[in-house]
């Protein structure tokens, strides 16, 4: 049970999208919006109003929503030197914005006032104190952000708070330091998190960016001296090196410090919301990234996997489903046997693909000849299952053909391509084309499947990715192809390698093509094949 509860305010929406490469629409605005306050964030910061039509439309947009656990915010500045306060255009932006709260920055540190606002310390601090209470009047919910808090009082420590309590003056409901260029140490951050809490009579947050590498500690160290309230925002975005990252943060507070900030269970949907905002930022996702990666969990080395078998929590410093993770483990040239046994009990083989120190050597083996199995596991269990003593594949390759080339008088090239298979007891050849060569090779293995499983259609080629071992070697490197693929039950990915970048792109084709027909039907068994088109050309495949 814990004894305390601390306010998450997510700024993904603002902070996050100062990060070069992201620009949200209105509706991806919305739609993170919608997942934040199903986690129970408390506070969404959803734009500057006075900074940009978006952000506006978005606010406008937004007032049709529903949120059941955040409270919405709009962000902006304290007013101008020269305005007051409801004659400011950014406040009456803010206000326009019709949100139940109203974030502003302000100064703290000595230098921005004088050389950037160009105005008197004194001045500043009426600007602070006035702006919030004309908010606050207004019937906003005010939270004040002191921007470079940290380094405004290294420079001027009196000052510095001075800024703080002119906020709480003005009617502040959390006074917020900001660690806006990401400096600060964490034992800094605690100290001073303390010494604001005895010199301001208002709750106090924090608001660390990661220029340092300690955005996530930062903001462990504050809660710890006292602070209630923690800004960040999923997966850490954010200008230069980025914000705090909410998707360690939080199961750090819920899980290790024992401090509540989601309803609870939510904590349990963390991975899959970090998954969203990584995908609607169009941004791959960090698959080592702390609780929510896809490898926070996996086991490589042998001497680990062995001894996550006879206990796990050996090499996890957590449950992974309490985040929405899991465990896993990855074969490689580094495994021990433990890695294959607890490989083939993930994928259902116990037992039936003979000795697992063959298997492993097996596994070695073809990693020396380039291939590489942690990111296509539907190959390493199309290998385990090629060891089944009565195994028979659903098909084999017998032979191929492939050509490139451009016609007289056309600017565009053509791929064609011919397969001969053995599927059962007959043999079927057929071509097909397509705008490469692997996409030629597709089309072939597809129509000579098809009459046979006519649902083999239902898998397709999602990414096709190439690399070259050794490039030293020039022509005659080794090609490692990557497929990743996609059927009704989900992804899968495949591997080949070979000097020849068109032989190592078969041999992933025909695992996955394989791995598909096994999965869909263990027990798959090729029925009399329908007299062949042979020769036959589809309509052009898209490449993979």
């Amino acid at each position: 049970m814990t004894s305390r509860i601390v306010q998450i305010y997510d700024t993904t929406l603002r902070d996050g999208t100062q990060r070069v490469g992201i620009s949200y629409t209105v509706l991806d605005k919305l739609r993170i919006a919608r997942r934040l306050d199903a986690l129970g964030i408390s506070y969404i910061e959803g734009g500057w109003p006075g900074s940009n039509p978006k952000d506006a439309e978005f606010f406008q947009r937004a007032r049709e929503e529903h949120f059941k656990q955040a409270k919405l915010t709009a962000f902006g500045m304290t007013r101008r030197a020269s305005h007051p306060p409801e004659e400011d255009p950014n406040l009456k932006a803010i206000l326009e914005a019709a949100t139940p709260v109203c974030t502003l920055f302000g100064k703290s540190w000595t230098l921005h006032v004088t050389e950037v606002l160009r105005t008197t310390l004194d001045q500043n601090l009426l600007m602070i104190e006035d702006s919030v209470r004309f908010l606050k009047n207004s019937g906003r919910e005010v939270i004040y952000d002191a921007e470079h808090f940290f380094d405004g009082y290294a420079a001027d420590p009196k000052y510095a708070l001075e800024t703080l309590q002119a906020a709480a003056r003005g009617g502040a409901s959390v006074v917020v330091l900001c660690d806006t260029n990401g400096g600060t140490l964490p034992w800094q951050i605690e100290e001073l998190v303390r010494i604001a809490i005895n010199s301001v009579p208002a709750p106090i947050g924090i608001h660390a960016h990661n220029d340092a590498g300690c955005g996530v500690a930062n903001s462990l160290a504050a809660v710890r001296a006292g602070a209630v309230q923690v800004q960040g925002t999923v997966n850490g975005y954010g200008e230069r090196c980025g914000n705090a990252n909410l998707s360690a943060i939080i199961p750090n507070l819920e899980l290790k410090l024992g401090v509540s900030c989601v309803p609870p269970g939510k904590v349990r949907d963390i991975s899959e919301l970090s998954r969203f905002v990584s995908d609607v930022a169009n941004l791959t996702f960090d698959e080592h990234a702390p609780y929510v990666g896809n490898s926070a969990f996996a086991h490589k080395g042998g001497v680990h996997v062995a001894a996550m078998r006879r206990h796990p929590d050996s090499y996890q410093h957590i449950t992974p489903e309490l985040v929405g993770n899991s465990m896993r483990v990855v074969v490689s040239e580094l495994s021990g046997k433990g890695n294959i046994l607890s490989k083939a009990e993930e994928l259902g083989l116990q037992g039936q693909f003979g000795d697992e120190g063959e298997a492993l050597q097996e596994v070695k083996d073809a990693e020396a000849r380039g291939l590489s199995f942690e990111s296509a596991e539907a190959s390493l269990g199309l290998l385990l299952r090629r060891r089944e003593p009565d195994y028979v594949p659903p098909f084999s390759v017998l032979d191929y053909h492939v050509m490139v080339g451009r016609r007289a008088g056309s600017s565009e090239t053509f791929a064609e391509a011919t397969v001969k298979l053995r599927i059962g007891d007959q043999v079927a050849h057929t071509a097909g084309a397509g705008n490469g060569p692997v996409s030629a090779l597709a089309d072939a293995l597809l129509k000579a499947l098809t009459p046979v499983f006519p649902h083999v259609s239902d898998v397709h080629l999602a990414d096709y990715k190439v690399r070259i071992l050794d490039s030293k070697a020039g022509t005659e490197a080794i090609t490692r192809v990557l497929i990743d693929s996609h059927d009704p039950a989900g992804g899968f990915s495949t591997v080949g390698a070979s000097p020849n970048i068109i032989d190592a792109s078969l041999a992933a084709l025909v695992d996955s093509l394989e791995f598909y027909l096994l999965r869909r039907s263990p027990e798959t068994k090729p029925a009399s094949i329908p007299a062949p088109n042979a020769g036959a050309h589809a309509r052009e495949a898209e490449a993979p």
